[in-house]
């Protein structure tokens, strides 16, 4: 027991944040402890500093009280699915935060830090916690529930284990609609998304011997397909499908930085190598963002890095 009822009711009000470039486990995690605590009676707010947030998630209870700006000064602050608070685009210093995620790279940087890195979702992580101690609904499990599918890809990435589907089934017993849920991660894909899938397909190339993948998403094919930073998600898993990569690589130009999304196989633990450039994220699923003048005289350094970590022959590196 955490003993979050105590934590929560030292405060008058809550404030539930998003991290920036939202996914599905973001928004569900927010949205889902938002439907705990409004049930509990708590003044909240949850809040997204980005206006881009996607479309298909908006059957999610409660998404159109996501707003762009925190208005609660004295709250409690709850931070979802991010490593760092540099990830949620506001000025958090001197904010009491509670840390809710399952990044192993996280840095720690509430005043109680629920960082549970052997969950495959934050939503595994606040469903676990908040059920302990507060009475959930269909409203917060279908949010909770929502992430966890979005984040494993249907259960499709490499940390499934017999408990994530025991978790899936207690979160699927608060009555929820699973086939509204897999419509709306799976059939509602805007034509922009494609058009930029397509665009970034014929930019493959493969290294060293068919074992590494890279990808190119252009500001330009970003501006001429009309996509947004949501239908970019999920691009890099075609590369890392191929039989024969273990690595995979996508380069997204940015207003000014790039980031750079990671994938692998197996026991490639491609988050040394996104920490080794200041970013983060789980095993198999990592990435970074940076000021990069020129992506193919990088991409030489990186696959150097890459190669001198060991990591094209899955070999286990300590953190670093």
């Amino acid at each position: 027991m955490y003993n979050l009822k105590n934590l929560i009711d030292r405060y008058r009000r809550v404030t539930i944040l998003s991290h920036l470039r939202p996914d599905g486990d973001t928004i569900g995690t927010a949205l889902g402890i938002y439907a705990i605590l409004k049930k509990y009676k708590k003044s909240v707010e949850v809040v997204n500093a980005d206006r881009d947030i996607p479309i298909y998630l908006d059957f999610l209870p409660n998404f159109s009280k996501i707003k762009s700006k925190i208005d609660f000064d004295d709250s409690l602050v709850i931070c979802c699915d991010g490593g760092s608070t540099e990830l949620f685009g506001f000025d958090l210093n001197g904010r009491d935060i509670l840390n809710i995620d399952h990044h192993r790279s996280n840095t720690n940087y509430g005043i109680v830090n629920i960082v549970k890195a052997n969950c495959v979702s934050a939503s595994q992580v606040a469903f676990e916690v908040f059920g302990e101690e507060f009475e959930l609904d269909k409203d917060s499990a279908t949010c909770f529930y929502t992430s966890l599918v979005s984040d494993t890809q249907y259960f499709r990435t490499n940390n499934m284990t017999k408990e994530v589907f025991d978790v899936s089934l207690a979160m699927i017993a608060y009555d929820i609609d699973i086939s509204e849920v897999a419509y709306n991660l799976n059939q509602r894909k805007s034509l922009s998304s494609l058009r930029i899938l397509g665009t970034t397909l014929d930019s493959l190339e493969l290294h060293c011997g068919g074992k590494i993948s890279t990808m190119i998403i252009t500001k330009m094919n970003i501006k001429k397909s009309g996509a947004k930073y949501g239908d970019l998600m999920g691009i890099v898993d075609h590369g890392i499908s191929l039989a024969t990569v273990n690595i995979s690589i996508v380069f997204i130009e940015l207003d000014s930085l790039v980031r750079v999304s990671l994938r692998s196989k197996k026991d490639i633990n491609i988050s040394t190598l996104a920490r080794y450039y200041g970013g983060g994220g789980h095993t198999n699923a990592s990435g970074f963002e940076m000021k990069i003048d020129n992506i193919e005289i990088f991409l030489k350094d990186l696959i150097k890095k890459i190669e001198e970590m060991g990591l094209l022959n899955g070999k286990k590196k300590k953190n670093i």
